[in-house]
This record gives C-alpha cells, structure tokens and sequence, in this order.
C-alpha cells in the first residue's frame, strides 16, 4: 500500500484552485530532495555486500504496505507510539481518519498532504534518533513481526540468492523502514527522512514524505549511487500509486494488486503474485480501509483504558 498517488505533469491540465495538483514545481522539488535525502541514508545504512558471487549492477525494490506486510506500517507503527503514550489518541485518530479518506478516495491534495507530514512530525519533534530507533525496534516486534507476508519475503530471499541486494521504499520513518529491512535480512531501506540536529529530530522533515515522486526520485538516486542498472532491476507494489516506481525498472511485478494496479498490470503483461487466500478480487483494496479503521479502533480502546 503506498500513500499518495504518483503522476507526471500533465500537459494543458486545468488549473483548480480549490485543489492544487500534487504534480507543482515545488512538491516536485522536494520531492527531489526527499528522493536524495532517502538514497543517501539507504548508502550509509546498507552493508558492504561486494565480493565473489556479486551481482552488484542489479537489484529489486519492495514497496513494504500490503507488499512486503499486512496492512499498514505506519498504523502498526503509530499503535506502539500510543501504548507508550508519545501520542495522545485524539491526535493519532485525526491522523488516521485523514488516512482512511485518502485510501477511499485515492487522492489527496497539497492541504492534505502538508497536513499530514506535520502530524507526522509532530509524532517525533524532540525526540532523540536513538530513543525513536529503540522504540521501533520494540514495535516491531511486538507488532510487525508476524505481519510478513511469506510469499513477498520469499521473493525478496529470490534476489538475495541470486547476489543482489534488496531495498525497501516506503513512506515510513527511515529509521523503522531500516530496522524492518535488517531484520529481514535485506540491504537498506529508501524512506522518509525527518531531519534531526545533534541527535534530536527538529520536527521538520528533508525534503517531503516518501511517496508519490519521492519514490521514483529516490529509487534513481541510489541507482546511480550504487552503480546499479535499473534496466536489470525489479520493482514490486500492490498499489496503482505506484505505477512510476514499477515502470522505471526493468522487471515491474503486482504484489497483493489493487483494483487498478491488477487491471494495468494484465494491460501490460506484468506478473501478478497474491498471497491473500481466499481473497475476491471485488474485495481488493478494502484491507488498506480496514487497516486505518482498525487504528481508530485502537486509539478509541486505548483512550477507554486510559479513562479506565
């Protein structure tokens, strides 16, 4: 599952301005900053993997909501930070509502965006790198752990086999983003970057979120950081949102596909994996609703043993 939809200027567009398109100058700007900013912590933070058996000029790229895990990371993630109290359940419902209404309605405009990387933000402004990266490895093992999807891991363990090295891109935190990858035994991860001086997060990020434009941004930049040859890369996502990710590869593959993304991918010829058994393809997309439902479940039963 991916957090905003990815398009490319278009040429002649109508101007709205009760509704900025996500596409301006400067979103793409910052998308550019956020894409750097995220491939240059994925260099420092992935292991040195040259050496016999190597195939240093190729890779694969995992979209990690719905793809590489159930559901998504941010609200398994936002869970642990309100069982410990670093945020209040008022706040992390607003956040998750405004989620749930992009993943119904499948855009979001500028408003919406800068609205949500503030309260975001405002999840970690003052917080230490340290304390954050200690907190998400505890999250993550009480919470995300057992949400992997088998098959997605085993296609990841695919290109490990073979000497490449395996990237996850997402939205979340770099830092959880990192320690999911590790723990998984992946290269590094390309995520949001919140900016930090002297070890404390200031509240700002570098950059934007890491989605939409960001990604591909990101995927090129470490690409050409690393020497690899996007041509003999592979991409996977579940999402339509990410269909500009998937395209700048060589090998796009749908993973657990949305609606739109399944239609396109069968357009195009692309592989399709799903892991979801029992699954309907009518029913597709609605586990992304029910997951931001369910964090608003939790903030509400939180809140009532807090009262309690």
């Amino acid at each position: 599952m991916t957090e905003d939809p990815l398009a490319g200027p278009s040429i002649g567009a109508v101007h709205k301005p009760a509704r900025e398109p996500v596409q301006e100058p400067e979103l793409e700007r910052l998308a550019a900053v956020a894409g750097a900013a995220s491939a240059e912590a994925a260099v420092v933070a992935g292991p040195d993997v040259a050496g016999p058996g190597q195939d240093l000029t190729a890779g694969a790229f995992f979209d990690v909501d719905n793809t590489m895990m159930m559901g998504a990371s941010i609200f398994h993630f936002a869970r642990g930070l309100v069982a410990r109290k670093y945020v209040s359940g008022a706040q992390l419902a607003g956040f998750a509502w405004k989620q749930l209404k992009f993943r119904v309605g499948g855009r979001e405009d500028k408003a919406g965006i800068d609205s949500s990387r503030d309260q975001l933000l405002s999840f970690v402004a003052g917080r230490t790198v340290e304390e954050l990266s200690a907190v998400s490895e505890e999250i993550y093992d009480e919470l995300m752990a057992d949400k992997i999807w088998p098959g997605t891991r085993a296609l990841a363990q695919k290109h490990i086999d073979a000497g490449q090295r395996v990237w996850l891109v997402t939205a979340t935190p770099v830092e959880l983003a990192s320690i999911i990858a590790r723990r998984l035994g992946l290269t590094g991860a390309l995520g949001t970057v919140a900016e930090s001086v002297d070890g404390v997060y200031t509240g700002r990020l570098v950059g934007g979120l890491m989605h939409g434009p960001a990604k591909v941004h990101a995927v090129r930049a470490l690409a050409a950081r690393e020497g690899l040859d996007l041509r003999r890369c592979t991409a996977y996502s579940d999402s339509e949102n990410d269909v500009p990710m998937l395209t700048a590869v060589g090998t796009p593959v749908a993973v657990n596909p949305d609606a739109g993304l399944r239609r396109i991918a069968r357009a195009k010829g692309w592989e399709i994996e799903d892991f979801r058994t029992g699954r309907k393809v009518a029913r597709i997309g609605v586990p992304s609703v029910l997951g931001a439902g369910a964090v608003i479940s939790a903030v509400a039963a939180g809140l009532a043993r807090s009262r309690r």
